[in-house]
């Protein structure tokens, strides 16, 4: 398996690194949403990548979880940016 998992936070948001830094430190919500997002995103990665064995059914619910939740983050970025 590679050193990169795509899809990560950091890389989605490359302007707003200090930015999700900051809502981790500040918003349980979004720091608790970004470890989940994490943690899917890292399962998806694994199937992926065939170190995990996974159905076709349960790797796309993964991928619509991490899809719902990524819309959330982005929702709570683009409202942090605004305020900022």
């Amino acid at each position: 398996m590679s050193q990169h998992t795509p899809n990560e936070l950091t890389e989605i948001f490359k302007r707003d690194r200090d930015l999700l830094t900051k809502l981790k430190a500040e918003d349980a919500h979004y720091a608790r949403l970004a470890e989940d997002y994490h943690a899917v995103n890292r399962e998806v990665h694994r199937i992926e990548a065939e170190t995990e064995a996974a159905s076709d059914e349960r790797t796309e619910d993964l991928k619509k979880k991490r899809l719902k939740m990524l819309d959330e983050i982005t929702a709570i970025v683009d409202a942090a940016r605004a305020k900022a």
